[in-house]
């Protein structure tokens, strides 16, 4: 990708933070988008769907933190406040809630996949499988 469409992707992401986000600190970002943060910034990947969920495919480098799990909130506790994080789900729904826990934890920048990991497969984008 040029140095042009690296520019206006993240621009694209900035107006999207200004429209499409639930809370202030919260981008919503489309798997292209995405791609394109996982190649450019240091970010911590967060896959908040069930062990289960997780060992049928994952985005590559993704770390799971199950949103059911009785240590859900202490484990996101253990990321790195000061690195963005970008979470997401099957769809949408449980990740946008780990999004608004984040924000509320303190973390400085928190990005949350628009349609979730189905999106991203329905997009042709490549899942890690054991």
């Amino acid at each position: 990708m040029n140095k042009a469409g690296i520019i206006l992707i993240l621009f694209t992401v900035f107006l999207s933070s200004c429209v499409n986000s639930k809370h202030d600190k919260i981008v919503e970002v489309t798997s292209e988008e995405m791609e394109t943060l996982l190649e450019l910034e240091d970010v911590q990947l967060v896959d908040v769907r069930t062990p289960e969920e997780y060992e049928e495919g994952y985005i590559a480098n993704a770390q799971n933190i199950d949103y059911y799990s009785d240590t859900f909130e202490s484990d996101l506790l253990k990321l790195d406040k000061t690195k963005p994080v970008i979470v997401y789900c099957k769809s949408g729904r449980r990740s946008a809630n780990c999004a608004e826990k984040l924000i509320e934890a303190g973390f400085v920048k928190v990005y949350d996949l628009d349609g979730g990991i189905s999106e991203w497969q329905h997009k042709d984008k490549p899942i890690t499988t054991n």
